[in-house]
């Protein structure tokens, strides 16, 4: 009897940790955290980076990058009033469909050496007056300007100033905001200071936040949180990029940046590969990208003012 009542109760032990299995089982797949984060479109260039390109592939391309987990994106084709060589209008309904927000666009006039030194914006101004137009159409909140002229001297420094802010103030009555995105050059300097340090002591904050590029940052040897607390909330953007996929290399402390949100004046993030190292292509790259970030506790859901 004793062994009948030992042997029922193993039955009942083994049915009930089965039936535990069966109903685990049977919940549904936890679902993938929700966050706003962008994707810098360079990073694909390879499939969507030109008009021939994004007519064959933006649909599908669009609609993978939704499932990654981007929300919104930054366009690098901007050319004559046109966003991957179609109008702005459609741009933002291209991007909209596949649930993706048109945020930002990566585009300027570069000035040179001797508009600069004339200190003449007279045709860049009417570039920006039809790029300024564009990029409203299209929907968007931020225009970056990828890069600009290293300056020779502090003469032709302040004349750049100068620029960025008349440009800046054509943004901002727009209704939206400008951007200058760093690379490793901007930390160089220029009789004696580090040319985004002019820039930044030059260039009103209302006309002019600045895309820290973390990688690029990394590269020339800085450390961006060192650069958010002597300016601080000046980096409206960040481009989160590493050597290849995100978080792959080790060499830039993401956790570190983003808690520094606040002191950085962070409104939100854009994902940029340069390339991937050959074992994978664009999209899985950028893919993997995304998931490392939506796995992390320390990036916030959102940052968005």
């Amino acid at each position: 009897m004793r062994k009948f009542i030992l042997n029922l109760a193993l039955l009942l032990v083994a049915g009930s940790l089965t039936m535990s299995a069966a109903q685990r089982s049977r919940r549904p797949a936890a679902k993938q955290q929700k966050k706003e984060m962008m994707l810098q479109l360079y990073s694909i260039r390879d499939v969507i980076g030109n008009p021939e390109l994004y007519a064959k592939n933006h649909v599908e391309v669009f609609k993978k990058l939704r499932q990654y987990g981007f929300t919104g994106v930054e366009a690098a084709n901007y050319n004559d009033g046109k966003f991957y060589g179609v109008s702005p209008e459609q741009y933002k309904k291209d991007c909209e469909a596949a649930g993706l927000n048109p945020l930002s666009s990566h585009a300027t006039y570069w000035l040179n050496e001797t508009e600069i030194d004339n200190h003449d914006f007279a045709k860049a101004m009417k570039w920006w007056d039809v790029a300024i137009a564009a990029h409203k159409a299209a929907g968007m909140k931020y225009i970056v300007a990828p890069s600009g002229p290293m300056p020779k001297n502090l003469k032709q420094a302040q004349a750049l100033c100068d620029y960025h802010n008349a440009v800046g103030a054509k943004v901002r009555a727009a209704g939206m905001k400008y951007g200058f995105h760093t690379h490793s050059g901007e930390y160089k300097k220029v009789e004696g200071t580090p040319w985004i340090e002019y820039m930044m002591k030059h260039i009103s904050p209302e006309n002019m936040f600045w895309q820290m590029d973390t990688y690029w940052c990394v590269m020339a040897q800085e450390a961006p949180c060192e650069w958010f607390a002597k300016f601080p909330g000046r980096c409206k953007l960040l481009h989160i990029k590493d050597h290849y996929v995100v978080g792959k290399s080790g060499m830039v402390n993401y956790e570190a940046i983003f808690r520094d949100a606040k002191t950085c004046g962070l409104e939100g993030y854009v994902v940029e590969l340069e390339g991937t190292d050959g074992t994978i292509d664009s999209m899985e790259g950028v893919r993997q990208s995304a998931a490392y970030l939506i796995s992390k506790p320390w990036v916030k859901a959102s940052y968005s003012k």
